[in-house]
């Protein structure tokens, strides 16, 4: 039986499910632990809400790769210009309304 390493800490659910597709896309088997806790938000601190992913021993090497290259590329942060929300820099469209990013340039 092989062992389950964390690898990385998603800052919400909806990142660990992006990375998690990622990572299974590439045939490499992906558990999520602590993603029950977004039920609990607003009750706990917001560092508690983090969702880690777990991968087998065999793929630690190929999925820290992966993830070395997803933090590369990610970009900062921002808040939608229409309805003030948070948004992760890989999201191109606001998570809660729709309204496209604007470059900041």
């Amino acid at each position: 039986m092989s062992q389950w390493h964390a690898i990385y800490r998603a800052g919400n659910s909806l990142e660990a499910h992006l990375l998690k597709g990622a990572l299974e896309v590439s045939g490499i088997e992906v558990q999520l632990q602590g993603e029950a806790l977004a039920g609990a938000l607003g009750e706990l601190p917001a560092n508690a809400i983090e969702v880690t992913l777990l991968v087998k021993h065999s793929h630690l090497a190929q999925a820290q790769q992966i993830l070395l290259n997803y933090q590369q590329q990610n970009k900062p942060a921002w808040y939608c210009q229409q309805c003030g929300e948070h948004n992760a820099g890989s999201f191109e469209l606001c998570w809660q309304c729709g309204q496209e990013a604007i470059a900041n340039d």
